[in-house]
């Protein structure tokens, strides 16, 4: 395996990994904003009001866009696992 490939590889899994986690993140920043908005809007402060929406909305997000997220890593644990003895060969 050349230091390339190596890279490559460790390249193509940091994309697979932000690709993969954009989605909740991005619901979990969505509605913390929202909840901060409407704290700040009723003068509620309450630390933990924020907790029940964010779960709720990343259980939504994971039943909505999961079986998406269980394609993309196992197309490229297939991909990486086939390419196997190509890098050994190199």
């Amino acid at each position: 395996m050349t230091p390339e490939s190596a890279m490559m590889i460790g390249k193509q899994a940091l994309e697979i990994t932000f690709m993969i986690s954009a989605p909740l993140l991005l619901s979990a920043l969505a509605t913390g904003l929202m909840v901060s908005i409407f704290q700040a809007a009723t003068q509620i402060n309450e630390m933990t009001l924020s907790f029940i929406p964010k779960l709720l909305i990343m259980f939504l997000v994971i039943v909505v866009a999961g079986p998406w997220m269980i394609n993309v890593m196992t197309d490229y644990m297939q991909r990486l696992f086939s390419s196997i003895p190509w890098l050994a060969v190199g």
